[in-house]
């Protein structure tokens, strides 16, 4: 098993370098036949496991993790609050508590800044694509209300994701905690070099997502070329690639060969 690598976060906790994204996709047939990969990535080495309320992979998580026979105490598990539930930040981490039949998460985002409403008619807003962008709450006044989960001793540490640089410093303005992570798309075709420099330089992390860069960064001739020249995939160079700059990525595979040959990128990469 490759020794993967951590980071510290500005709560003193470790972080692997390399965790398992769980997006399945957007049906239940997907969502439900998430646990097998999710187990194998743990029982690959896999230490770092993020999901997402709106991910619907919450279960299968918790699942795989008690099958796994691994401690709960070894592994950093991330999940999200969804857009729909800004104006309901307590209960909808009880939720997530509930359906992951998990105690704690060691870390937990606001998945997006905006708040939609939440509906009845449309409960799966990212998903089903019906939403409305609301007002208020704003992503600072849900912000306000994460930070008093810290009390509850159910969440770790809180974090954000997919804040800018337009966000970011309004949120850092009235913040009473800073965030420990901000995850954002990072691949080769979207560096966001600016944005990692700011989350730093205020002691935040940057968990890249989507950090393979897909079809886009895959085909491209200079990812292809380093690629042929160290014998890997382009998909690796990719990740390795952000690796090197110090952001955790989030690859999601349901192949394990692939979960074991990109944990071996996370390793002599950093």
């Amino acid at each position: 098993m490759a020794q993967i690598p951590t980071v510290t976060l500005n709560t003193g906790q470790k972080l692997p370098i390399i965790g398992l994204g769980t997006y399945a996709g957007a049906t239940d047939d997907l969502q439900n036949a998430a646990k097998p990969w999710i187990l194998s990535a743990i029982q690959a080495g896999y230490r770092h496991i993020d999901t997402a309320y709106s991910y619907h992979t919450e279960k299968p998580l918790g699942e795989a993790v008690r099958e796994s026979g691994v401690p709960r105490e070894e592994l950093f598990i991330t999940t999200k609050l969804p857009n729909n539930h800004h104006g309901c930040v307590r209960e909808s981490l009880e939720m997530s508590l509930k359906d992951s039949g998990l105690d704690y998460f060691d870390l937990y985002l606001m998945h997006w800044p905006m708040a939609f409403e939440l509906s009845d008619e449309y409960p799966d807003p990212v998903n089903d694509g019906n939403f409305k962008v609301l007002d208020h709450p704003d992503y600072v006044e849900t912000w306000a209300e994460m930070e008093k989960l810290l009390d509850t001793g159910k969440v770790k540490a809180i974090g954000v994701s997919n804040l800018s640089l337009k966000t970011l410093p309004v949120l850092l303005e009235s913040a009473k905690v800073v965030p420990a992570v901000n995850q954002f798309e990072v691949h080769p075709l979207c560096a966001q070099f600016e944005l990692q420099k700011y989350c730093e330089s205020k002691g935040i992390h940057v968990t890249g997502y989507s950090a393979t860069g897909y079809a886009p960064v895959q085909n491209h001739p200079e990812v292809k070329k380093i690629a042929e020249k160290h014998n890997t995939s382009p998909a690796q160079v990719s990740l390795a690639w952000a690796v090197s700059r110090g952001i955790s990525i989030l690859p999601k595979s349901t192949s394990v060969e692939r979960q074991k040959a990109n944990l071996i990128v996370s390793a002599w990469a950093f």
